[in-house]
């Protein structure tokens, strides 16, 4: 069989595991172990001589060590009370427009997008704090569902993100400069959606009177409560990109600041720590054992030569480099239906990358292209987290939304949708824009 038969039937059994409910992990490692065995007609040793190298070959990697302090200063902001600062910071100052309070969740999720780095998190801690609060004021609830659904997803754009570390492993990428790439295409995010909700709201909730105005007592009390999120943040990104601080550094710095902040207002107590620390351990386990099952998987495939043959065909096929561009960007919209977002970075990646550098994309050079291409493959992959049937936000915001089902949600998602695919288009057609602090 030729590699690309193989890498066919591998990844099909890949999909039918995910179909039965086996973890994605585990069924990586099991997919390549197939591989490896297919392509060595069933013979064990070079699987043996793989597994004996391959985890620490890959944990001994030092960026890999800053996963689990970012895990773990979104443990503190989550079980510190955060979240709530952040809501209410926004709420004060515009909570009072039309669709304001779910414009400040939108706010909010980007501010602890931003001390969090997860997604599933964001979703989760922002639909406990802001969906009852927006139930209060007589939301519409597919609106609510909608916002907090989608702006959930800018856990994983705005800077910190676990994904933009994977990406800047697998392809030996600055992880410094992913992260500044993100700033901007994360500032449109949000904006985009606050626009969807303003339009959505004028139509929706005419009849529904706005929340009250806050004086600026108010509102400067409340952003105080959020000034140090917002150090940790600045001292984060320009802490990396200045040079004065390496990446496990600033993860340090960050994990301590929240850690000390959700402490002394109050939020973070023994149960809290104890809640923290467990979380951390369990993600970490979860992403680690994700990594080493995507790597052998990946070093299957590569051994049968499919990603190879794959590129070849691709150069081979006359297609325009956008065309090719658009037929990636169409398998993670399907792939996002059934995978979660790091499991299609770990998956795709190795498989992509190749065929995009190879591309003759805006007169990009290769490392340009490597950045605009991560950022552009991170935001495809924010809109498998929102689309149905297997979504993850929406199954969180329906599970912790009160009174919330699955039409719910799925029908309040539709005009963020729009709003994604637009911000998609932009990214592509104007590269320079994830560029701009490079």
């Amino acid at each position: 069989m030729s590699g690309l038969e193989i890498g066919a039937i591998v990844l099909a059994v890949l999909m039918i595991m995910l179909g039965l409910r086996i973890h994605v992990g585990v069924g990586m490692l099991l997919a390549g172990v197939g591989c490896y065995l297919i392509v060595n007609e069933g013979d064990t040793n070079a699987l043996l001589f793989t597994l004996n190298n391959l985890v620490y070959a890959r944990f001994s990697s030092y960026d890999l060590a800053v996963i689990p302090l970012f895990v773990l200063m979104g443990q503190f902001a989550i079980h510190g009370g955060l979240s709530r600062a952040l809501f209410r910071a926004a709420a004060a100052f515009i909570g009072h427009w039309r669709g304001g309070l779910a414009m400040s969740a939108a706010g909010a999720c980007a501010g602890f997008g931003a001390i969090c780095g997860s997604s599933l998190a964001t979703a989760t801690t922002m639909s406990q704090v802001a969906m009852p609060e927006l139930a209060r004021h007589h939301y519409d609830k597919r609106l609510a569902a909608g916002t907090v659904a989608a702006a959930g997803t800018l856990g994983i754009l705005i800077p910190p993100s676990v994904p933009l570390i994977i990406y800047a492993v697998l392809t030996q990428e600055s992880i410094a400069k992913l992260f500044m790439a993100a700033v901007v295409p994360g500032v449109i995010a949000m904006l985009g959606y606050m626009v969807v909700i303003r339009l959505v709201a004028t139509r929706t909730m005419r009849d529904v009177p706005p929340a009250p105005r806050h004086d600026w007592r108010e509102r400067l009390d409340a952003l105080w409560e959020v000034v140090p999120v917002i150090l940790i943040f600045v001292v984060i990104i320009f802490g990396i990109y200045g040079g004065w601080a390496n990446l496990t550094e600033a993860a340090s710095i960050g994990a301590a600041a929240c850690g000390g902040y959700a402490f002394l207002r109050g939020g973070m107590r023994r149960a809290g720590l104890y809640r923290s620390l467990l979380g951390t351990a369990e993600a970490t386990a979860m992403i680690y054992l994700v990594v080493v099952g995507a790597d052998l998987l990946n070093s299957g495939l590569a051994l049968s030569q499919m990603p190879a043959e794959l590129a070849d065909w691709v150069m081979g096929s006359g297609l325009a480099p956008l065309s090719v561009l658009l037929c990636i960007l169409v398998i993670y919209l399907l792939l996002g239906c059934v995978m979660d977002s790091l499991s299609m970075i770990l998956l795709t990646i190795p498989i992509f990358y190749p065929i995009v550098l190879g591309l003759d994309l805006f007169g990009l050079d290769s490392t340009g292209k490597s950045i605009w291409f991560g950022i552009i493959a991170l935001m495809v992959v924010e809109i498998g987290l929102i689309t149905p049937p297997m979504g993850m936000n929406l199954f969180i915001v329906q599970k912790y939304g009160p009174g919330t089902t699955m039409g719910t949600v799925s029908r309040g998602i539709v005009p963020f949708l729009f709003a994604d695919t637009l911000r998609i288009g932009l990214l592509v057609a104007i590269p320079t824009l994830s560029l701009l602090f490079l």
